[in-house]
């Protein structure tokens, strides 16, 4: 007789005293600062490797003996309450003087195809990504009114290994969502946020989530889920991957999603910054949005271009 069978993923608990490494682990803060990274390593090295220095993976897979030693010895408390003092500093700080500011209420909302932030949340390729994430932890820095719109990566960008004859093999790796850094958006009712993208002949679905990134808030939008077909599940499966077809899916995805994932959480900004042309598409989508909103067309065109960022 067949039975049914569960997966059941016994978590280790933090004792009160380390209650606040789960908020660290949440906050890319930690990739830009050390003894936070050191902090998570002081309780074990081997494992600390093993999941790619990301702490969140970590925090699931420690020991709890080590966890309640840890909660007991003098010295990783003073590094943690060390740790938890600049953390809370950082966090309070009023903003810095960087130049012209923005307008009261003004926020920016910076479209990119990849982040670069640290290997723990896998969703860049390379120099594009790290200028995006450095520009996200320099906003937070400034504690900018800023926020980050991407795509969450299933398989992310490959692995590259190389044979014994020099030859470049590309690997891809599932990642396990629950492992990083992120959060699902949540409506009012406490429901996930999905929004739907238009997509010739049929609508996609694309979940919301958002991570941290010190000040910053970073939004994801990601397709594999059981609503979408196995075509569009594997829209934001990899970074630069499929076809042209897929490529230009991802960038509508990225565009038109992201303007309408804002609008769903009722996120209004006030300058449009697209990094690359990636996400060109969000032009379109907030000219169709002031057009039904009563605009014609060159005053839509006038509107969309005077708070729109190229770079």
């Amino acid at each position: 007789m067949a039975g049914t069978r569960f997966n059941l993923e016994v978590n280790p608990r933090l004792p009160s005293r380390l209650a606040r490494l789960d908020e660290l682990a949440n906050n890319l803060w930690y990739s830009w600062d050390r003894p936070t990274r050191a902090l998570f390593a002081r309780l074990g090295q081997k494992l600390w490797g093993a999941v790619g220095h990301s702490p969140k993976a970590f925090l699931k897979r420690v020991d709890q003996h080590r966890l309640e030693e840890a909660a007991e010895d003098p010295i990783f408390l003073g590094a943690l309450a060390r740790v938890l003092s600049a953390y809370d500093t950082y966090h309070t700080a009023p903003a810095k003087e960087h130049g012209p500011h923005l307008p009261e209420g003004g926020l920016v909302a910076y479209f990119c195809a990849e982040f670069g932030f640290h290997e723990s949340l896998p969703i860049y390729s390379g120099g594009l990504g790290i200028l995006a994430g450095d520009h996200c932890k320099t906003a937070s820095d400034l504690n900018l009114s800023f926020i980050g719109v991407g795509l969450l990566y299933r398989q992310g960008y490959f692995l590259q290994t190389i044979d014994g004859n020099g030859r470049q093999n590309a690997e891809y790796t599932d990642a396990d969502f629950e492992d990083l850094p992120i959060t699902p958006v949540l409506k009012a009712d406490a429901s996930e946020l999905t929004i739907a993208v238009p997509m010739p002949g049929r609508n996609l679905v694309a979940k919301v989530w958002k991570t941290r990134v010190g000040h910053v808030t970073l939004y994801l939008l990601d397709t594999d889920l059981e609503e979408n077909s196995a075509h569009d599940r594997d829209i934001a499966h990899r970074l630069y991957g499929g076809d042209r077809t897929t490529r230009i899916e991802q960038e509508i995805l990225l565009g038109v999603g992201g303007v309408k994932a804002l609008a769903a959480m009722n996120i209004r900004p006030t300058v449009w910054h697209i990094n690359e042309g990636h996400a060109a598409f969000l032009i379109i989508e907030r000219m169709r949005q002031l057009i039904g909103q009563g605009l014609d067309f060159a005053s839509a065109i006038e509107a969309v271009a005077c708070n729109t960022v190229f770079t």
